[in-house]
């Protein structure tokens, strides 16, 4: 961490201190082992992950453990979480096969949502899909559904023409396109999804670092220092209200696109 951030930190750097603005960087992402589980040392996002991951279990079993006809409000906001999952992403998506991806959908959707909206809880204040090993592991599992799905229901040569040999084409132009779309579908998916998820959360908690850091940066005793801090100041409000909006929308986007590959995966190659 620079000297600078160090000072801005401890409430000393100003615009009229003498030190340049504390620019935040990659030190934002990176954080010294918590504590230690055997040969396995636990940082701030994997412990943060951990706590999510908890959190969800316990709702859904607090939900579902004991459902009851007239259900309670846990339970109600359990079945709308999945009723909004069956009927906004799986079925149009998928149809009616997709009911039986549901539990996977949903719990990607609430995980992946609650990771990004840890960067708003007192004390976590991290997106943990910020950090790119995160996303890379949904896009993983996604990717490993989605292929196992593919060759299991065309089998090996329908699976690979479900892949990369689109239906209804002169022949002449499968020279080019397949190559194009094998790569596509099996380089490029895991890795666009991956990056969707972990620029956006990436870029949202950077600059909302930096509009708090400046507030704070700008305050001095004059006209023009106030009004600066206060646009900064405000700037920073406006952007954690538009990133709740993005964390939302990033995990809907990316169960969508999952849903998405598998209805492909289950499409008959022609």
């Amino acid at each position: 961490m620079s000297a600078d951030v160090v000072l801005a930190s401890e409430g000393g750097c100003h615009l009229l201190s003498g030190c340049g603005f504390p620019a935040p960087g990659p030190e934002l992402f990176v954080f010294e082992p918590m504590f230690s589980i055997g040969p396995f040392e636990v940082t701030k996002p994997a412990f943060l992950a951990a706590i999510s991951a908890i959190a969800i279990i316990g709702f859904f079993w607090a939900a579902f453990s004991n459902a009851k006809l007239v259900p309670s409000r846990i339970q109600s906001m359990g079945e709308m979480a999945y009723l909004f999952v069956r009927d906004q992403i799986a079925r149009p998506m998928i149809g009616k096969e997709g009911d039986r991806f549901v539990p996977y959908f949903l719990s990607m959707l609430v995980f992946i949502w609650l990771l990004n909206f840890m960067a708003f809880v007192p004390i976590m204040q991290f997106p943990v899909t910020s950090r790119v090993a995160f996303p890379a592991m949904f896009a993983l599992v996604a990717w490993v559904v989605y292929m196992t799905l593919t060759f299991k229901r065309n089998g090996f040569v329908g699976g690979f023409r479900n892949l990369a040999v689109p239906s209804g084409l002169p022949g002449w132009v499968y020279v080019l396109l397949t190559p194009i779309e094998l790569i596509s579908n099996v380089i490029f998916r895991p890795f666009t999804l991956t990056i969707r998820l972990f620029a956006n959360m990436f870029a949202g908690h950077m600059l909302i670092a930096v509009f708090s850091i400046g507030a704070w940066y700008l305050v001095s005793p004059s006209i023009i220092g106030m009004a600066s801090a206060t646009a900064s100041f405000t700037m920073a409000i406006v952007m954690t209200a538009f990133e709740l909006l993005i964390q939302a929308l990033q995990a809907y986007i990316f169960t969508m696109l999952v849903a998405s590959y598998i209805g492909q995966a289950l499409e008959e190659a022609h």
